[in-house]
């Protein structure tokens, strides 16, 4: 099958995946190829490296967090 590159036609989908191809295809046969498919949602290795990002900003927080909860509760016994 041959196609002409003037036919092809990049299109975004709903919430479901589902694509409006128009009126002009109503009650007709349509054949439709997926050429390629892009995402707006971050990878694996993107929600990966945030992921270590955060836990590692979470235990400099705990760490901090122990030497003041220390502090304050040195204070409070004296």
């Amino acid at each position: 099958m041959k196609v002409d590159a003037r036919d092809l036609r990049t299109n975004e989908t709903d919430d479901r995946g589902r694509i409006y191809l128009g009126t002009e295809y109503a009650n007709k046969r349509v054949t439709v190829a997926v050429v390629n498919v892009e995402s707006d949602r971050p990878d694996d290795e993107e929600l990966a490296a945030a992921y270590r990002e955060a836990s590692e900003s979470a235990e400099t927080l705990a760490e901090d967090w122990d030497g003041v909860s220390d502090e304050a509760w040195t204070g409070l016994d004296e």
